[in-house]
């Protein structure tokens, strides 16, 4: 699978979960450079950097879902391996 394939896989599964992804510019930010999970009230929001690089985008967005109950969710083999594989940088 290409950059692009994955990305909107993993955008969709975010959908299907009722997680929004906005893509939001971050210049001067320095604490997370490419975005990540953000909770507002009741809901869930992954913000990614759109000037990140389409590997950091996915890295983004893996670890983000990598947070919530995948189990019961069909997605691919080859992304369900990719968000687990986040599962040790994610605690």
């Amino acid at each position: 699978m290409d950059d692009r394939s994955i990305l909107g896989q993993l955008e969709a599964l975010a959908e299907n979960l009722g997680l929004e992804v906005r893509y939001e510019g971050m210049d001067g930010e320095t604490s997370f450079p490419s975005g990540g999970l953000c909770r507002v009230k009741d809901r869930y929001f992954i913000i990614v950097n759109k000037a990140a690089a389409p590997g950091d985008k996915i890295q983004t967005l893996a670890r983000a879902l990598k947070r919530f109950d995948l189990g019961r969710v069909y997605m691919k083999p080859a992304l369900r391996e990719l968000i687990e594989n986040m599962g040790a940088l994610v605690k």
